[in-house]
């Protein structure tokens, strides 16, 4: 015989689980007693908001379901961050948690309780809102069954997040040997297939980008989810197109490669929206044409009327959702590229020579700028120069994520990863200590100073568990973006933290940049450290974001829906 909790480390050994991201509370204690004897690595940071984003840039990475845990509620007010980025970017990831049901006192003026009785609160129905399914299992074997539908759910179709609501009686009893219905293996449990479009949808596809005069790939984060890049790249050769990306599908392609155009968007690259307007046929992989990818269609961005729209997506629901699509190919994003690399055909000679117009847009004077203070295209250039191949980059939210979206050019597949489905500030900092903890890449995660602020316990984290990624703070000492907006809102500016001394104090390293002549050194000098290192880099806060980088057919819907 043997306790649940026991079981649960047992199920999640079976499934190659490598590590579990959380925060000790609550019923969740007795699943990391039973992780004592495991070789499953416990990740323990500050508290549940950076174990959430942790346990969601992992599965956004590895496209393996990212484990976290705490107590309930927690996991479903300050962890709700990684949850909901998870659910609007299609990130695998289970939480394990628990209702802090207290026994016979639970409908007693109830502390902590989080089942949904009389004077508690509900943790189901949080999550509810924000996971893509929950189980909230009463049973030793319902307990198992219900974390294996967890593993399957969060892979299957869409990826997301899921969430399993330990009962505490449950946790601590012993698994039946004989009970019906039964628990099967959690590798047959959890075993998912892959979907394909028809034959009928992938020829209708392929006849209308080989008849065309100005073929454009459009390519989201579903081309991450399948890690179909060599796909991506074989279908752009056989059809002679031009290939942008979403925010979320940045680094989908290296930035660098000859049909490369650019991001698409509200502040993306003028010559990659201008590319996507000038298509006469857009095939849009893995994307589900959010308002910022659409310059909030705008009425000359994309014509569904005048344009031929193939749109491949794993759920038929997004296919054709905000545009109608000529041609739905529904299925995994790998499958359907896949199949129309075989069914290739065309080709004019516009591709090669508009992309690499459309590639000048990743530099402006303004990124060899020698003013001070250092103005944030410099900053992002310099950076640029310290990312290569083996070099994750991950991107707050706020004026530095478009900054960088313009001025970085990717040079290789999954190097760049930003906050972009929910879109919440803090993202970057345990974001880029969860890439160092679980790859062998160089990692630099960039912030703006209110989004480092929020996390920079991360950088204590990194310290503890021996990584060193770099964080670049680019610090205008503001909520720079909301400033700009209207720099009378209260609660825009921000007190000069000396991060130097902070950082200092948990055992990283620091520096402070004021000289754009400096900075290539300093950044250098952070990436090569082998404790991690914050780079303060105070840029000029004038330059406006939106002004100089929002796109033609975003000024035309006339204005910052942000």
């Amino acid at each position: 015989m043997t306790t649940v909790s026991h079981q649960i480390v047992q199920t999640l050994e079976d499934l190659d689980v490598e590590y579990l991201f959380g925060y000790p509370g609550g019923r969740a204690i007795e699943l990391l007693e039973a992780l004592i004897d495991s070789d499953i690595d416990v990740v323990r940071p500050r508290d549940e908001r950076e174990a959430s984003v942790m346990a969601e840039f992992y599965g956004r990475y590895h496209q393996e379901p990212g484990v976290f845990t705490g107590q309930g509620p927690w996991v479903g007010s300050i962890g709700a961050i990684g949850q909901m980025e998870a659910t609007l970017g299609s990130s695998p990831m289970v939480a394990i948690t628990e209702a802090s049901e207290r026994g016979d006192y639970s409908t007693l003026a109830p502390y902590q309780q989080a089942r949904g009785d009389y004077g508690g609160f509900s943790l189901p129905k949080i999550l509810d809102g924000i996971t893509k399914e929950w189980w909230f299992p009463r049973t030793p074997n319902e307990t198992l069954r219900s974390l294996q539908l967890s593993f399957k759910h969060a892979t299957a179709g869409r990826p997301g997040p899921t969430a399993v609501i330990l009962d505490g009686d449950a946790v601590t009893s012993e698994v039946p040997e004989d009970d019906v219905p039964p628990v099967w293996s959690p590798e047959r449990q959890t075993r998912n297939w892959q979907s394909a479009p028809t034959d009928t949808d992938v020829r209708a596809a392929a006849d209308a980008l080989s008849n065309a005069d100005r073929p454009v790939i459009v390519a989201g984060n579903g081309v991450h989810a399948s890690q179909c890049y060599d796909e991506l790249e074989a279908v752009a050769e056989a059809y002679d197109a031009v290939v942008v990306t979403s925010y979320l599908g940045k680094s989908t392609i290296p930035e660098t490669h000859e049909r490369a155009a650019g991001v698409i968007g509200s502040f993306g690259h003028e010559g990659a929206n201008q590319v996507v307007s000038e298509a006469d046929t857009l095939l849009v992989v893995g994307c589900r044409m959010n308002p910022m990818d659409t310059n909030w269609q705008a009425a000359s961005f994309i014509r569904p009327d005048e344009q031929t729209i193939i749109h491949a997506d794993i759920d038929t629901r997004n296919a054709g959702w905000v545009y109608p699509a000529d041609v739905g190919l529904i299925g995994d994003a790998g499958k359907s590229l896949a199949s129309l690399a075989v069914a290739s055909g065309g080709g004019t000679g516009w591709a090669l020579d508009r992309a690499a117009e459309a590639r000048e847009d990743f530099s402006v004077p303004e990124c060899d700028s020698d003013a001070t203070p250092i103005m944030p295209q410099r900053a992002v250039a310099a950076i640029d120069r310290i990312v290569d191949e083996d070099t994750i980059v991950t991107a707050d939210s706020g004026n530095n994520r478009f900054w960088l979206l313009n001025y970085l050019q990717t040079p290789a597949v999954r190097t760049y990863f930003g906050s972009g489905g929910v879109g919440g500030m803090g993202w970057a900092g345990p974001a880029g200590v969860s890439a160092a903890i679980t790859t062998d890449k160089d990692v630099v995660s960039v912030a703006g100073d209110g989004g480092f602020t929020m996390t920079m316990t991360c950088v204590e984290t990194a310290v503890e568990y021996g990584v060193a990624p770099t964080f670049v703070v680019l610090n205008d000492t503001s909520l720079g973006m909301v400033r700009q907006m209207d720099d009378q809102i209260p609660g825009v500016e921000f007190h000069d933290t000396d991060f130097t001394t902070v950082v200092s104090g948990f055992g990283a390293d620091a520096m402070r940049v004021d000289d754009p002549a400096d900075l290539d050194d300093r950044l250098a000098e952070a990436k090569a450290n082998d404790v991690p290192t914050v780079v303060d880099v105070r840029i000029d806060r004038e330059p406006d974001m939106v002004e100089s980088l929002q796109s033609s057919f975003y000024a035309e819907v006339g204005g910052l829906h942000e």
